[in-house]
């Protein structure tokens, strides 16, 4: 396994492995050698918060390997993974979840998230909500684990690709994204993905709720 690199096989012995990813800058690549029982958990912004008490500690690892958050997980997640019947499976993952969830407010974030989505100055939404920029910053990568900026430019990636089925071009799909401009566009696809998104969305489906660019 390297820096940007992971390989993940069977076990011959019944072994769970849960692995927190909150933030990379550079595609990782995954070879799975054989065939695994896997379960993926996305979390939305702020959504992690409301499950464990601490997540910056987990934003600062990058990558947390043996992601273990409550006392029971380990033998909780094992039945999961045991169940063959995918609609159960969900279900049960779905209720061992929601048996964690702690409703928390986390004002003002939400609004400043919203705000850096609508492509607001950083400088005036700190303003308005009485901070300097330099405090903004601190405490949106404190709760959310990426900067104003690294959120803003995830978003207008992710923008790009929901609405590239839309789009002519790549010039109106920078435009409507809200790129500066094409070579904008271009050089966050490639940091993102590796890939050009000539390349990313032959070889991606774009209809798909989750996406997986595979090389």
């Amino acid at each position: 396994m390297g820096e940007n690199k992971l390989i993940v096989r069977h076990s011959a012995q019944p072994t769970v492995l849960s692995n927190f990813v909150s933030r990379y800058t550079t595609p990782i690549e995954v070879l799975y050698d054989g065939p695994i029982l896997e379960v993926t958990i996305y979390f939305k912004p702020l959504g992690i918060n409301q499950f464990i008490e601490d997540p910056h500690t987990l934003f600062k690892q990058n990558t947390a390997l043996n992601f273990n958050p409550f006392p029971d997980f380990i033998p909780n997640m094992t039945e999961i993974l045991a169940t063959s019947d995918r609609i159960l499976q969900r279900k049960k993952l779905e209720a061992y979840w929601l048996s964690k969830l702690q409703i928390k407010a986390f004002q003002p974030i939400t609004e400043v998230i919203l705000a850096l989505e609508s492509e607001e100055r950083i400088e005036d939404i700190a303003h308005k909500n009485g901070f300097s920029r330099q405090y903004l910053s601190k405490l949106f990568s404190k709760v959310v684990g990426k900067s104003p900026v690294e959120y803003r430019k995830i978003h207008r990636f992710r923008a790009a690709i929901a609405k590239q089925k839309n789009m002519k071009s790549l010039t109106e799909l920078s435009h409507e994204s809200l790129f500066y401009d094409q070579s904008h566009l271009i050089k966050d696809f490639k940091q993102f993905t590796s890939v050009s998104p000539y390349t990313f969305f032959k070889k991606v489906d774009t209809d798909q709720e989750y996406l997986w660019l595979f090389i």
